[in-house]
């Protein structure tokens, strides 16, 4: 009787945080939302009530479902280190990278190197007018963003 009655409160709340926003910093503003938004496809909202300056006016993007992993600085795995600095990092996935990689070729998208299995998925990573590349992968592992929140 417990578990359904847990199931019962958490199906009957509210989300307290309903969606995450991510941030591009660049050195080229328009350059770089006009690739989101060109060339990568993403819909987007214009929002009138602020302005930075920029030709293209400010733009904030729906980039469809989304998850969040987290990941330790260190770990081992299959008896090899693994280490990292403590940063923030955004990937793009798809379905088919091989297919999203030449659509997005197609369109003006440069990538450096070719899609490389890392276990967890295919990767390759994609340049980013302005910004920093971003990953873009096709996931081996289970994804959470279809995830019911209610």
């Amino acid at each position: 009787m417990r578990e359904v009655d847990s199931r019962r409160r958490l199906r009957d709340r509210v989300a307290m945080i309903t969606s995450m926003h991510a941030l591009i910093y660049s050195d080229d503003v328009d350059a770089t939302r006009t690739f989101l938004r060109d060339v990568v496809g993403f819909p987007f909202v214009h929002d009138s009530g602020t302005s930075d300056g920029s030709a293209t006016g400010w733009l904030i993007f729906g980039t469809g479902p989304s998850e969040l992993g987290v990941h330790p600085t260190r770990s081992e795995w299959d008896g090899q280190v693994y280490e990292s600095t403590r940063h923030v990092e955004i990937s793009f996935m798809c379905d088919d990278v091989v297919a999203t990689r030449a659509e997005l070729e197609a369109k003006g998208a440069n990538f450096d190197g070719d899609i490389v299995d890392q276990g967890y998925g295919l990767v390759t990573s994609m340049q980013v007018p302005g910004a920093d590349a971003i990953s873009l992968y096709e996931p081996r592992h289970t994804v959470a963003y279809p995830l019911d929140r209610s």
